[in-house]
C-alpha cells in the first residue's frame, strides 16, 4: 500500500507504462572514479534509459562518436553507426576481489555507470517490478522529519549496487535518500541524497544527487562525497 502511493507521488505506474525512454543530460563527479583511476570530467553527457527493460547507453563516451551499451550480461562501447569498439559479456565477473581503490577499466566504468544511472531513473518504479521484493522498515528520524524506509530485496537478474537497498520517503512521499552497497568496489557502503525535484511528462524525479559513504551510525560522512550527479533537460517518450 506504500508502496503504490510512492508510485502515485512520482507519476503514477498508467503513466510511467506509457513511456520507453527517458533521456536526460548528466554532469557527474566525486571521489570514487578518482580513486578507480578515472575521474570523471565535468562535460555534460546524454543519458538514455529504458523504462521497461534494463537498458541503457551514455553519449559521448570515450570520444566524440561514441557511446556505451549496457545491458544486464552486456558492456560495450560503440561508434555511433553500432560498430563495437570494445565489449564484454559477464561484466560483473571482472569485479571479483576488487576493493575500493581497486582501479576500474573503461568497460567496468561504463558498466557502473549504465547500471546505476538506470537505477537512479527508474527508481520508485522498478520497485514494482515482479521480481523485487519490498518491506517497511523502522522510520528514519532526519532533523525534524520521519521518513519512511522501504527494503527492496533485488534478485541476481537484476544489474544494481546490491541485493538490499534501502529507499527513504518523506511526507510527501518523495524519495529523499538511498542507501545501499557499491558490491563493484568492494562493497562500499553509500548514503545518497536526492532533491531539487523536476516534473517531466508528468512523472517526478530528483534531479540533484550525491552520494557519500556511510558510517557504522548509518549517517552520511559528509567529508566523503563519492559520486555526485547533476540531472537536467529530462524527457520521456
Amino acid at each position: 500500500e506504500l508502496l503504490n502511493r510512492i508510485i502515485d507521488a512520482h507519476g503514477g505506474i498508467d503513466r510511467w507504462k506509457r513511456y520507453k525512454i527517458v533521456e536526460a543530460t548528466i554532469v557527474s563527479g566525486g571521489g570514487l572514479f578518482r580513486l578507480k583511476g578515472m575521474p570523471q570530467d565535468p562535460a555534460p553527457r546524454r543519458m538514455s534509459v529504458w523504462t521497461q527493460e534494463m537498458r541503457a547507453s551514455v553519449f559521448p563516451f570515450g570520444a566524440p562518436d561514441q557511446r556505451t551499451k549496457f545491458l544486464p550480461g552486456t558492456i560495450a562501447i560503440e561508434k555511433l553507426d553500432g560498430t563495437i569498439v570494445a565489449e564484454r559479456h559477464a561484466p560483473r565477473d571482472s569485479f571479483a576481489g576488487h576493493q575500493v581503490n581497486t582501479p576500474w577499466d573503461t568497460l567496468q566504468r561504463a558498466y557502473f555507470n549504465g547500471y546505476a544511472l538506470w537505477t537512479y531513473l527508474t527508481t520508485p518504479f522498478l520497485l514494482a517490478m515482479d521480481s523485487v521484493r519490498v518491506e517497511e522498515t523502522e522510520p528514519w528520524r532526519e532533523g525534524s522529519e520521519t521518513w519512511r524506509v522501504l527494503r527492496a530485496y533485488f534478485p541476481g537478474s537484476i544489474a544494481t549496487h546490491s541485493e538490499v537497498q534501502d529507499f527513504f520517503f518523506a511526507d510527501d512521499l518523495l524519495l529523499r535518500r538511498h542507501d545501499y552497497d557499491v558490491n563493484v568496489a568492494g562493497g562500499l557502503a553509500a548514503a545518497q541524497l536526492t532533491s531539487d525535484y523536476v516534473e517531466a511528462n508528468g512523472i517526478l524525479l530528483p534531479t540533484r544527487r550525491r552520494a557519500y559513504a556511510r558510517g557504522a551510525d548509518r549517517q552520511p560522512i559528509l567529508e566523503m562525497l563519492m559520486v555526485n550527479i547533476d540531472i537536467s533537460e529530462v524527457k520521456f517518450q
